[in-house]
């Protein structure tokens, strides 16, 4: 049961982990980061940006879901199991490594989910002060997406559920045989003391602020009041008319972003 149950939670996460969500958000945010980074580099919602994009990076660096994938080939499927009174389990060294990595990945998930609701508030409050519009505009749709990809897809709840799993398979191994492989160091059997923070109380507290900051809409009449109709008309008038004069202009700055600087 315990094997069965650790191969299940193993295979969700590993799909969860390595979903094409989490990976998008992550090449654009690369993108964004690189069109900006010769004109916005001592720009704080750009740095709050940066952080962000370095816990992507760690957690890819990591290689959780080739360890978990490693893991789920050493577990013996259901018909193996059946078929022999006794089969065998994966390694007390194998089971330590990975739980220090589901470890780690939870660690580094909860600090890229708090660099997300961070970079958030500050991309709008910058938005707010009317600086690098084009920026904090692109900066707070891509955060607050990442944000809930990584909730909507629950994998900060599948890794914590997957170390229990796996903290129960190596209690019961080591019983078995002490091969321990990691030293100086005790294995939590509850991750939340090893996080230090209720996972549950922390992502409600990050939700109701980004939502809270995306319902103050006031800022928004303020970056884009209403036009008068005289000018609506006129726009509309010229809606059809080609754009090539500013195609033929090479002098017209193409990236540079509106919005003033605000010292």
């Amino acid at each position: 049961r315990c094997l069965s149950a650790l191969r299940r939670r193993c295979d969700i996460a590993g799909k969860r982990l390595s979903g094409r969500g989490l990976a998008a958000e992550g090449r654009v945010l690369r993108s964004v980061l690189y069109a900006f980074h010769s004109k916005l580099l001592r720009h704080r919602p750009y740095l709050a940006l940066q952080q962000v994009e370095q816990c992507l990076k760690r957690l890819w660096k990591m290689n959780l879901v080739g360890c978990l994938e490693t893991l789920i080939e050493l577990i013996p499927k259901k018909n193996a199991s059946k078929a022999h009174a006794e089969c065998l389990v994966p390694s007390q060294p194998i089971l330590e490594t990975v739980a220090l990595k589901v470890l780690g990945g939870c660690k580094l998930i909860l600090r890229l989910l708090d660099c997300c609701c961070k970079a958030f508030l500050l991309s709008v409050k910058h938005l707010c002060l009317k600086e690098f519009i084009l920026l904090n505009t692109l900066a707070s749709g891509l955060l607050s997406r990442l944000w809930f990809v990584i909730q909507y897809r629950c994998v900060l709840q599948t890794l914590t559920s997957l170390y229990s799993a796996l903290s129960t398979m190596l209690h019961l191994v080591s019983e078995t045989q002490q091969t321990p492989y990691i030293k100086g160091f005790t294995f939590p059997s509850d991750i939340s003391d090893f996080l230090g923070v209720n996972i549950s109380s922390e992502v409600k507290k990050q939700k109701a602020q980004m939502l809270t900051t995306k319902k103050s809409t006031s800022w928004m009449k303020k970056l884009f009041p209403p036009m008068p109709e005289a000018v609506s008309k006129v726009g509309k008038k010229r809606k059809s008319e080609p754009c090539a004069s500013a195609m033929k202009n090479p002098s017209i700055p193409c990236a540079v972003d509106i919005g003033e600087a605000v010292v």
